[in-house]
C-alpha cells in the first residue's frame, strides 16, 4: 500500500484518537483500545514506511497514550483511599433504592415486634427465649439491668462479637442470592427481634438506661445489618430485574456491586464489637457522654451513607467506576492438557460441575432418597431416636457423625459405602466422558462398568473407615489429609483402566511427589463447600423447618418426626453435592499432575514445531 494510501484510510481514525486525547477523563476502555490499534498502525509503518514522518508521527501518538495509562496508573494507598473516598459512596448512591427498601423493612419490623410486645406480654419470650427473658428479669431486680454486657472479659467479648456480627451480616448478604427473600426475611428477623428486645424494658420501667446502653454500640451494629441487607438486596435485585441482561448477566454485576459494599461496612462491624465489648459494659458513664457517643455514631452513618454520597452525586463523581460491564462467558471447557495451579482447578471444578449440575443433582437426589428410604424404613425406630439436632448456629454441622457412625442403625456403614460408591463413579464417569477418555462400545471389554465400580468401592470402603477412628481428632486430621489421596487413587485406577496394585504403586512412586498441588485444590474446594454447608445450616435451615411446622396441623410428636427427616434429608442431599465437587476436583487436579510428570502435551508441541506451513513466518489458517 502507498503511504498517501495508508495515511487517507487511517487519517479519520487518528484524528478521532487525538480528540479522545484531549479529553480531562478519557474513557479507560476508549485508551486501551486506542493503544492496541495506534501501536498497530504503527508497527505496519516501522514495516514499510520506516524513513517517513507517517511513523514518527504515529510513534509521538503512541507514546502519549501510554504516558496517559500508566501516569494515571493508582498506587496500592492511592487505590485504597479511592475506594472508601468515592467508589464505595458512588455504590452506596447507585444503590439508594435498596438502602431505602432496606430500611423501611427493618424499621417497620421494628415497630411489629415493639407493638406485638405490647400487646401479648409473652411475646418477647417467643423471640428472645425464656432463659434470656428470665436473666434479664434477674437482672433488673438485681439493679444492674444492663449486666449481661459485663459478664465476659473485654477482649475475648469483643472478639466473639465481632465474629457473630459478620457471620450475620455475610448472611444477610449471600442470602439476597434467593431472589432477595433470604435477606428480607433476616432484615424481618433481626427488625422484630430488636423491637420486642427493646420494648421489654420499656414495660419493666428501664427504657432511657436500655437506651442509652444498647444503643451505645447498637447505632453502628444494626446500621450495619441494615446496610448488608441493602448489600443483599443489591445483590438479588439482578436475579430478579436483570433488565436487558441475561439472568445471569445481571447476577454477576449486582454481586460485585453487592460484594463491594460488605467489604466497605466490615470495619463498622469490627468497631461495633470493640465499642460493645469494651466501652457498653461501662454503665455508670454520665448519661449526657453516652447519649453523645450514640449521636456522634448516628451522625457518622447518615453523614456517610447517606449526605456523601447525594453530594458527591450532586457535583458529579470525578472518577467513572466502570462495574456495569459484564465480562463476556467463557465457554464450558476445560483443558486437561496444560499444568494448572490450585486455583486454575479451582475454577475448572465450577466449569465442570455447571455443565453436569443436572446429572449431579438427579445422582444426590438418588443417594438421598436410598439413604433415608434405608435408615426410616427399616431401622425399626422413630426419627428423633435415630438423629438429633440441636436447634442452634451449626447445630447439625456438630453431628455431623451421626449420618456415618450410629449406633442405633448397625447396617448404616454399608448404606454409606453405596451411595458413596455411586456418588463416586458417577464424578469419576462424568470427567472421562468430559475428557474424551471414555472407550467407545467397541473398546469396551465385557464387564468395564461393573468392573469399574467395584474399584470404586474399593475405595468408598477405605475412606469410609476413617470415621470408625475412636479419636475425633484423628478422623479430622485423616479426612483432611487422607482422602484426597484415597479418592486420587481411585481415580488412578478408574481413568487408567489397571488393578488396584499397579495404581497403588504408580500413585506412591510416581504422584506422590506432586501431592502439594492436590492438597492446595482439594483445600480451597472442601473449605467453599463447607461453607455452602455452614450456610445452610445455620437461620436458614431453621427458618424453613420453622415454616414447615407451623402450617402442618400434626400432633406435636409427628410434627417432630416429620421435620427430622426433613433435616435429614436436606443435610444428606446438601453433603453430597458437595462431596461430587470434591471428587471431580480430585480428578481434574490428576490431569495437571499427570502433564507435570510426563509433559506430553509440551513434547507434543516441541515435535509439531517447524512442520506448519507459514505465510511469511505466521502459522496458516487451516
Amino acid at each position: 500500500m502507498r503511504e498517501t494510501s495508508f495515511i487517507k484510510q487511517n487519517k479519520k481514525k487518528w484524528k478521532e484518537f487525538e480528540k479522545t486525547m484531549e479529553t480531562t477523563e478519557p474513557d479507560p476502555e476508549k485508551l486501551n483500545e486506542l493503544y492496541v490499534k495506534i501501536t498497530d498502525d504503527l508497527s505496519y509503518s516501522r514495516t514499510f514506511y520506516p524513513n517517513r514522518s507517517v511513523r514518527v508521527y504515529l510513534n509521538n501518538l503512541a507514546q502519549q497514550i501510554f504516558h496517559t495509562i500508566y501516569q494515571t496508573k493508582q498506587n496500592k494507598s492511592s487505590r485504597f483511599f479511592t475506594f472508601w473516598a468515592e467508589e464505595l459512596p458512588h455504590l452506596v448512591y447507585k444503590s439508594r433504592k435498596e438502602f431505602r427498601l432496606a430500611t423501611i423493612i427493618f424499621v417497620a419490623s421494628f415497630l411489629i415486634g415493639a407493638i406485638s410486645s405490647a400487646m401479648d406480654i409473652e411475646f418477647p419470650r417467643t423471640i428472645l427465649g425464656d432463659d434470656y427473658v428470665d436473666m434479664t428479669i434477674e437482672n433488673i431486680e438485681s439493679g444492674d439491668p444492663m449486666a449481661v454486657y459485663k459478664s465476659k472479659g473485654a477482649m475475648g467479648m469483643s472478639i466473639g462479637i465481632a465474629m457473630n456480627n459478620i457471620f450475620v451480616a455475610f448472611l444477610t448478604f449471600v442470602l439476597g442470592a434467593l431472589f432477595m427473600v433470604g435477606t428480607i426475611g433476616l432484615l424481618i428477623s433481626n427488625g422484630v427481634m430488636v423491637g420486642a428486645f427493646q420494648y421489654f424494658f420499656v414495660e419493666k420501667g428501664v427504657f432511657w438506661e436500655s437506651f442509652l446502653t444498647i444503643w451505645t454500640h447498637g447505632t453502628l451494629e444494626i446500621a450495619s445489618i441494615i446496610i448488608a441487607g441493602a448489600a443483599g438486596l443489591t445483590m438479588g435485585k439482578g436475579l430478579v430485574f436483570p433488565g436487558t441482561f441475561s439472568r445471569a448477566k445481571a447476577f454477576q454485576i449486582s454481586a460485585r456491586r453487592g460484594l463491594k459494599i460488605m467489604i466497605g461496612i466490615t470495619p463498622i462491624f469490627i468497631l461495633a464489637a470493640f465499642i460493645e465489648g469494651f466501652m457498653t459494659r461501662y454503665t455508670e458513664t454520665p448519661d449526657f457522654v453516652r447519649l453523645l457517643f450514640i449521636l456522634a455514631c448516628l451522625f457518622f452513618i447518615l453523614g456517610y451513607f447517606f449526605f456523601y454520597p447525594r453530594s458527591l452525586a450532586s457535583k458529579g463523581f470525578k472518577t467513572s467506576f466502570q462495574d456495569e460491564k459484564p465480562t463476556p462467558d467463557k465457554p464450558l471447557l476445560i483443558n486437561t492438557r496444560r499444568i494448572k495451579t490450585s486455583g486454575e482447578i479451582f475454577s475448572d471444578v465450577f466449569i465442570f460441575y455447571r455443565k453436569y449440575f443436572k446429572q449431579f443433582a438427579i445422582t444426590s437426589l438418588f443417594a438421598t432418597s436410598f439413604y433415608c428410604l434405608m435408615v426410616f424404613m427399616f431401622a425399626g425406630k422413630s426419627p428423633t431416636t435415630l438423629f438429633s439436632y440441636p436447634y442452634s448456629t451449626f447445630g447439625i454441622a456438630t453431628v455431623f457423625d451421626q449420618f456415618f457412625t450410629n449406633e442405633h442403625i448397625v447396617y448404616l456403614p454399608l448404606v454409606n459405602m453405596l451411595i458413596y460408591s455411586v456418588l463416586t463413579f458417577v464424578g469419576f464417569s462424568m470427567l472421562i466422558k468430559h475428557t474424551g477418555k471414555m472407550p467407545s462400545k467397541k473398546e469396551r471389554k465385557k464387564g468395564y462398568f461393573m468392573l469399574n465400580f467395584l474399584k470404586v468401592l474399593l475405595v468408598t470402603v477405605l475412606w469410609n473407615l476413617i470415621f470408625y477412628l475412636n479419636n475425633p481428632f484423628l478422623i479430622f486430621l485423616a479426612a483432611v489429609f487422607l482422602i484426597p489421596i484415597i479418592l486420587f487413587y481411585g481415580y488412578t485406577m478408574f481413568v487408567e483402566n489397571t488393578d488396584p496394585f499397579r495404581a497403588l504403586g504408580k500413585t506412591i512412586s510416581t504422584y506422590s511427589r506432586k501431592f502439594s498441588q492436590l492438597y492446595g485444590a482439594y483445600f480451597l474446594i472442601a473449605f467453599v463447600g463447607m461453607m455452602f454447608f455452614f450456610i445452610l445450616d445455620t437461620m436458614l435451615a431453621w427458618f424453613y423447618i420453622d415454616m414447615v411446622g407451623w402450617n402442618i396441623n400434626l400432633e406435636q410428636e409427628a410434627k417432630n418426626e416429620l421435620l427430622n427427616v426433613m433435616l435429614t434429608f436436606s443435610s444428606i442431599f446438601a453433603f453430597t453435592l458437595i462431596s461430587l465437587a470434591i471428587i471431580s476436583a480430585v480428578g481434574l487436579i490428576y490431569y495437571s499432575i499427570l502433564e507435570v510428570i510426563t509433559a506430553n502435551s509440551l513434547k507434543e508441541r516441541i515435535a509439531a514445531m517447524g512442520t506448519t506451513k507459514k505465510i511469511k513466518g505466521l502459522d496458516r489458517e487451516s
